[in-house]
């Protein structure tokens, strides 16, 4: 197996890496390569998967799927298998993955590493808690995890550093078939959205926020229910591809603000209910390839926290400033989530979160700095998947389980072999 010298970068593009990375296909290659840090499809927003100057292990061509208990919904699957596929697989056989995240494209292996949550957090929980049995290699020997365990608890949401997941078994739950039923309805305001998002019972249930309205209109939005169903529905078109990187002017205010207000008005006020196909639904982003690509050369950084049920309000004051700042992009989600969380350093807590991206210009940057202090002052967190601005202080008052983790992951990696710019950038696994 080859090190191939790259120039690699997360999803928001805003944080890049040089460095070596090999891509087995053979759990026989994978032996063959010394200890350094795994990634999947890097879809996580910053530098959670890059590597400065060090080596690399791509797993997405370790994704095949193992074994299926049809009578208990157990699959055994590969680290590399992406989560949409897994999905477009079992749906038409009455099943899908318990917690699915926002793009398909996420791996099991990075569902895992990350504690993944989705648009059912409020009933289900997180990835972790849906995942029966975690095989490891560590310092070259497999080591079979399993729930209640500290390892376990380090593994979930640890960022990769008790070792390469190489495998898990995960419990699918029951669907009715492979289309959703979708409620929407619009929201005029902050109160009537948390209103709407604090009363729903549905199965899914998601915000999109229009992050550039102010006044009374302030956290306006469409909240989105939705159901599995069985029927015909039209085939999801081909994804699109965004070719060439957006000019500085693509998400200028006025032109978000457009959007936006569009957006806004192509629900009809008495609301409605569509059929769509599941990916639609649950990956809506993924129908256009590449569209990280909108934001220019320089990228995008995203902030996400979640703040305890009681600290609406000054979620609401984050929000009055974003939509002040006249930098937001159409991009932005609000979510009603529960107690859920699987690991030392899972991002879920029972509250309200909030995601929402930003061009890579200095004034975005200040601005989420700005918004991280007032998170951490709620008493919130700010989600590794997405983060790429963090300093180290402030993530350890945001999760007080750190010290725990960290003696996991000492006794599993204590070379630091698994180091990455994020665990650095961080000092996630330094003496607090």
């Amino acid at each position: 197996m080859d090190w191939k010298d790259t120039d690699y970068a997360g999803w928001g593009r805003a944080l890049r890496a040089k460095g070596a990375i090999a891509r087995p296909d053979t759990r026989a290659a994978l032996n063959r390569l010394e200890a350094a840090p795994a990634f999947g499809m890097r879809r996580s927003y910053g530098d959670a998967a890059l590597n400065s100057d060090g080596r690399a292990v791509d797993m997405s061509g370790l994704d095949r799927l193992i074994a299926f208990d049809p009578d208990t919904g157990q699959l055994q699957v590969e680290a590399g298998a992406r989560i949409g596929e897994i999905a477009a697989a079992f749906a038409p056989r009455g099943w899908l993955p318990a917690v699915m995240p926002g793009t398909g494209f996420a791996t099991i292996g990075g569902c895992i590493a990350q504690d993944v949550h989705g648009k059912n957090h409020h009933h289900m929980g997180s990835f972790g808690q849906h995942v029966s049995q975690i095989t490891l290699l560590q310092n070259g020997q497999e080591i079979s995890v399993k729930p209640g365990t500290r390892l376990f608890k380090a593994t979930v949401g640890g960022l990769g550093q008790t070792g390469v997941i190489l495998r898990a078994t995960i419990k699918m739950q029951r669907c009715a078939g492979d289309v959703m039923l979708v409620t929407e309805r619009r929201a005029p305001d902050w109160e009537t959205h948390l209103a709407l998002l604090d009363a729903s019972t549905a199965s899914y249930t998601v915000g999109w926020i229009d992050a550039t309205a102010t006044g009374e209109a302030l956290g306006r939005g469409i909240v989105e229910e939705g159901e599995s169903a069985s029927g015909l529905v039209r085939k999801p078109k081909g994804a699109r591809k965004v070719p060439f990187d957006a000019p500085h002017f693509a998400l200028a205010a006025p032109v978000v603000r457009a959007f936006n207000q569009a957006y806004f008005y192509r629900v009809p006020a008495r609301g409605r209910s569509v059929v769509r196909p599941l990916q639609d639904f649950f990956f809506p982003l993924d129908k256009i390839h590449d569209w990280n690509r909108l934001y220019g050369k320089r990228g995008f950084h995203q902030f996400q926290c979640v703040v305890p049920l009681e600290a609406a309000d000054s979620l609401r004051a984050m929000l009055a400033e974003i939509a002040g700042s006249g930098l937001a992009s159409p991009l932005a989600v609000l979510k009603r989530m529960g107690p859920g969380r699987a690991g030392y350093l899972s991002f879920p807590m029972e509250g309200y979160t909030l995601a929402i991206d930003f061009p890579n210009r200095p004034a975005a940057r200040a601005l989420i700095k700005r918004l991280e202090a007032r998170a951490a002052e709620a008493g919130g967190r700010l989600y590794f998947a997405k983060d790429s601005l963090a300093q180290g202080a402030q993530i350890a008052a945001m999760y007080p389980d750190l010290p725990k983790w960290q003696t996991e992951v000492a006794k599993a990696d204590p070379a630091g072999a698994l180091e990455t710019d994020m665990t650095r950038r961080l000092k996630l696994r330094s003496a607090t």
